[in-house]
């Protein structure tokens, strides 16, 4: 019989997930699991559970909530052999919608169940896991303008999270108003970019703003390698045009937003800039070093989700 820690954020998401955890302890049981749940305090907690859980010798951590939760567990399992299986129950979920898991919800009560069933004989794979000044992060990231609205919103009650959409939009465009970019220079592995950019983000995957966008279509989580995405913009109409552009898909092709691949990459600045990571908020900084440990955590890859490696 495996054992696995099922992680909750009993503060994540619309609604709580508390009343639906047993449909899915069943579930793992019934593949042969035997499921010890605790309720996260904060992220620290949830990352120092997470690690405690490997010292353990427990065979995975289910981490249910929204991608700051699953990246403060996966946090904790960076270098271990537990394997991270992902149960979505919360605001931000970009990482199911990568796996192609449903999200849990009152309208899709059966989520956290079918994901258990999924996930209860996935098979295990590695992947990369990004260190942002000492972070790990597995998603992104993110210098500029997403990082000062997530700064601006989070931490959020939940009757705040049933308008996050619109929040996180007007935030942005408040903020965008307001502000001129963020000069940077860059190095990424052996180049070298400085200019005033509107975001800069250092991704994992294919998806960001919300899952809405595309932003690499060709990321693969296992390759050694992150993307760098510099776009270019000092007002709310440069802000307003890139994000159409990312939702479209126009930025592949735009003078106005730069790739770079790298394994090494350091950001710096004469004034201090925000910083997130997987959605959560980071302390400002002039100086951002991002490296990638490859292939440092071991998760549970629902089958649909098997075209996301580079290594199978």
């Amino acid at each position: 019989m495996q054992r696995a820690l099922l992680l909750y954020n009993p503060t994540a998401g619309r609604f709580s997930v508390e009343p639906f955890l047993k449909s899915a302890i069943r579930t793992l049981a019934d593949s042969d699991w035997k499921v010890e749940a605790l309720a996260t305090q904060s992220g620290e907690h949830a990352t120092s559970a997470a690690r405690q859980a490997a010292l353990e010798k427990f065979d995975a951590v289910f981490a249910s909530g929204g991608d700051g939760t699953i990246g403060q567990a996966a946090a904790g399992l960076v270098g271990a052999e537990t394997a991270l299986g992902i149960l979505p129950s919360g605001t931000a979920n970009v990482l199911a919608l990568e796996f192609g898991l449903p999200v849990f919800s009152w309208t899709r009560w059966w989520a956290l169940k079918e994901n258990a069933r999924t996930l209860a004989n996935a098979p295990v794979h590695a992947v990369d896991v990004g260190i942002c000044n000492g972070q790990p992060f597995l998603l992104w990231a993110g210098m500029g303008l997403d990082a000062m609205t997530i700064h601006a919103i989070e931490p959020r009650i939940r009757v705040e999270k049933f308008f996050s959409f619109p929040e996180y939009f007007v935030t942005t465009v408040r903020n965008a108003s307001q502000w001129s970019g963020v000069r940077l220079r860059l190095w990424a592995d052996n180049v070298e970019v400085e200019g005033n950019f509107m975001v800069a983000v250092a991704n994992n995957i294919r998806r960001y703003m919300g899952g809405y966008a595309v932003l690499s279509p060709e990321a693969c989580m296992d390759d050694g390698e992150f993307d760098l995405w510099l776009l270019s913009g000092n007002n709310l109409g440069d802000a307003l045009m890139r994000a159409y552009e990312l939702w479209r898909g126009r930025h592949l092709h735009s003078d106005t937003a730069r790739r770079i691949p790298f394994h090494t990459l350091r950001v710096v600045a004469e004034t201090p800039f925000l910083v997130q990571t997987d959605g959560e908020p980071r302390p400002e900084t002039r100086d951002a070093l991002i490296t990638i440990q490859p292939r440092a955590l071991r998760m549970l890859v629902p089958p649909r989700a098997l075209h996301l490696l580079s290594k199978i």
